[in-house]
């Protein structure tokens, strides 16, 4: 999710770090009351912050968690999941996309792009 579309979409980040919570995720990040904030990355040349919505361990393994929801900013938000994906990858972490019902085609077609069809969004 963009960060300016988080104010929008609190209620789904609760709802989605409750489903981490109850399938055994632990010391979670995120920006909401109550949780400490995920690690932002600065583009040096830019005014880009890229920052996970969620961060969380399960098994000694860190996961980097975003959420997909129906953008106008499509390209922002393709620039994050490459940016988390080769990450993750770097560093031997997990990337996973949370989506919900109405977003799933939004979520498959951004993934279709950016030739990221081995990711399986969580649908929540």
């Amino acid at each position: 999710m963009v960060k300016s579309e988080k104010a929008q979409h609190t209620e789904f980040l609760e709802k989605s770090i409750s489903y981490l919570q109850s399938t055994g995720f632990e010391n979670i990040k995120a920006d909401l009351d109550g949780f400490e904030s995920p690690k932002s990355f600065y583009q040096k040349n830019g005014d880009i912050e890229l920052t996970p919505d969620i961060v969380a361990t399960k098994n000694g393994r860190k996961f980097y968690f975003d959420i997909s929801l129906k953008s106008s900013r499509s390209k922002l938000l393709k620039t994050k999941w490459v940016f988390l994906d080769t990450l993750s990858r770097m560093k031997s972490n997990k990337f996973k996309i949370i989506t919900t019902k109405g977003h799933y085609k939004f979520t498959d077609n951004l993934l279709n792009e950016l030739n990221l069809t081995s990711k399986t969004p969580i649908k929540i």
